[in-house]
Parts: structure tokens; C-alpha cells; sequence
């Protein structure tokens, strides 16, 4: 059987919210010119992910890692208006949902879901919101978006919010930068431990992530993000770091954005095989075989040019193929680990 492919983390949902088309469902089912859709995860064996809601920040122009030069450092925006975010997070889940019905993912809520999805031969869909700008001191827009099928939440996507402070695209730098979670951002944690929501480490900031490991008693997740040792880039995670994830039995999704994954910073499709396997390599050094996962980060980052679409996922098994990796633990790294961690946490 071919390797099936679960992915940590793709901003999909904001590319076919940005469409200039009447159906963006139907567009997904025929192909976008985006890294995922119906045809690409059929070709490349994607059968599954964290399919996240992203809330854009308002006004003209917008992010970009393009064309980065190091040392760099970009502005992150302002905290988003709740009100402005919920509309923007409720517009996005919607699209999930319709892409549901119509049959193109399957919004799953259990490991055992994830698995009949794979067999029906159907994307396997886990509703993440990436970053809470949406969610109120109160935490009421959590069990909301609870019973609409959230099973996984970064408290921040860089940008400040009311829970806590995530870390700059800055390079060279690490992500030790500010203070730590805000009392409702413990809270938020505490709560998403009760409800059963896996909480996303990738964004946060360094006291952050030290304040999740002290409330949490789930696995530690950082869904897409890199080692620093490899790439001493702000978004990518330090060794004590790592430690504290595998002390956990958590697992760290390999993002595919180039300036996350090269020694240099530099956002160049020119990556080579060697750079993904170097980040590979350190992460199974210090997490272990069963700590280690995929994250792609596809429609959302600059991926190399041999691994920028998810039809061409297999480049990247026969990459560990070829670098001696056996098929036991590739299998792990593209589907077993995140079933693991998944099944510990949602119980």
C-alpha cells in the first residue's frame, strides 16, 4: 500500500475563503491552484489533517516571507477585534462543514473517525483554529466552536491576544521573547484539557510554551514547527524546548516553510532534500521515533519546489526512503504518531 499521508497543519480554508469564485467547495473538489485539493490529495496520498482557521488581519496588504534577506524581523499586526475575528472564524468553519456535506473531507472528532475516513478513501479533516482572536475572556466562543467540531487550538498565531503572545518571523532569534500566558490564557488551557482540545505550541512564545507545560496534562503538540539547533529561526523550537515535548510524549509536526527549514533563513524553493532530512534528523535525535510528525503548513508557507504541492508528498517518503529510514518509521512519522498522540488526547 502506498504511504498515507496525516499532516499537522494546513491554512487551506483561508485560501478558499479568498477565492473569487461562487462555489469554493466545488473548486476544491476540481482543483485549486493552491498545495491542497481533491486531485493533489488523491495523487500525493494526503489523506488527512489539521485543516485551520486563520483569522486575516484587517486592512490593505498583507503578510508575506517573501523575498526575506537576514538578520530580519517582521512587523507582526495588532490584536483583531474579537467581534471582527469570530465572523471571520464562523465564515471559515462553514466552509468545513460544506465541504463536508458535500462529501470532499470528513470533519472527524475521534482517532477511529480519522481511520474509517482513510478507508472510505476520504480526507480525514480535524477543525483547528489557529490563534484565538475569536474566543472572549469568558471562553462561552470555545464550547461553541467545541460543539461545531473544534478539536484543536493554537491560543496565538504570532499576533497578541487577550490569552498570550506568540513570537515574531525574525531570524536570527529565538523564540524567548516577552511574557507568558495571561490568566484567561491559563484558563484557556485549563479549559481545553476538560473539553479534550489538543493545544497547539507552534507561535507561542518561550514562557508560552513553559506555562502550557505547567497546566497541561495532555501531550505536548506543536503541530508545525522546526527544530532551532538546525534553523535558528524565532518560529522554530529550542532544545530544553523539545525536551519538555518529548518528557511529555508529545510529537512535533517538520513545517515545510523554507526559511523555517534552512540553516540560512533565507525563503528559497531551491531547498534541498538534505535540509528536510537534516530538521528530520535532529527532531527523531532529540523526541525520539515516536515523537516525530509531519506539519506542512501547506498554503500557508513557501515550501521547496520538489515538495510544494501535497500531490508531491511522495518526494518526501522516498527522500527518508532513500536517507535509510525504515518503513516503520516512516510509516510512524506520516501516519502512527499523530494517531497516538491524538487517541492520548482526546481519549
Amino acid at each position: 500500500m502506498a504511504t498515507h499521508i496525516f499532516d499537522g497543519h494546513n491554512d487551506t480554508l483561508t485560501l478558499l475563503a479568498g477565492l473569487k469564485v461562487s462555489d469554493p467547495v466545488a473548486q476544491f473538489v476540481k482543483g485549486t491552484h493552491g498545495h491542497i485539493d481533491v486531485p493533489k490529495a488523491q495523487e500525493g496520498g494526503f489523506a488527512g489533517g489539521f485543516f485551520a482557521i486563520w483569522v486575516r488581519s484587517p486592512g490593505p496588504g498583507g503578510f508575506s516571507l517573501n523575498d526575506l534577506k537576514p538578520p530580519y524581523d517582521v512587523p507582526l499586526p495588532k490584536m483583531v477585534d474579537q467581534v471582527e475575528a469570530w465572523e471571520i472564524v464562523e465564515r471559515s468553519a462553514n466552509i468545513l462543514q460544506a465541504l463536508d456535506k458535500a462529501g470532499a473531507v470528513r470533519i472527524c472528532r475521534t482517532v477511529d473517525e480519522i481511520e474509517a475516513a482513510r478507508a472510505d478513501g476520504v480526507i480525514a479533516a480535524i477543525m483547528h483554529v489557529e490563534g484565538a482572536e475569536a474566543i472572549g475572556p469568558e471562553l462561552s466562543e470555545l464550547d461553541r466552536l467545541y460543539e461545531m467540531g473544534l478539536r484543536s487550538l493554537g491560543p496565538v498565531w504570532s499576533r497578541e491576544t487577550i490569552f498570550g503572545h506568540g513570537v515574531p518571523f525574525r531570524y536570527p532569534s529565538d523564540g524567548d521573547i516577552g511574557v507568558g500566558l495571561t490568566e484567561a490564557g491559563k484558563s484557556l488551557v485549563a479549559r481545553c484539557n476538560e473539553l479534550k482540545i489538543l493545544i497547539d505550541l507552534s507561535h507561542l512564545n518561550a514562557a508560552g510554551i513553559a506555562d502550557v507545560a505547567k497546566i497541561s496534562d495532555a501531550p505536548l503538540v506543536a503541530t508545525h514547527s522546526n527544530a532551532w539547533a538546525v534553523s535558528p529561526h524565532a518560529r522554530n523550537l529550542t532544545d530544553p524546548q523539545l525536551q519538555l515535548i518529548a518528557d511529555s510524549g508529545g510529537v512535533v509536526g517538520l513545517n515545510f516553510e523554507c526559511s523555517f527549514m534552512r540553516p540560512d533563513g533565507v525563503p528559497n524553493v531551491d531547498t534541498p532534500r538534505a535540509d528536510a532530512m537534516a530538521q528530520l534528523d535532529y527532531l527523531l535525535d532529540k523526541l525520539g521515533e515516536d515523537g516525530v510528525t509531519l506539519g506542512s503548513d501547506y498554503d500557508g508557507c513557501k515550501p521547496p519546489q520538489w515538495l510544494n504541492r501535497a500531490d508531491k508528498l511522495p518526494n518526501l517518503v522516498r527522500a527518508m526512503e532513500q536517507h535509510g529510514y525504515t518503513p516503520e518509521r516512516i510509516e510512524k512519522i506520516c501516519w502512527g504518531n499523530w494517531m497516538r498522540v491524538l487517541r492520548e488526547t482526546w481519549g
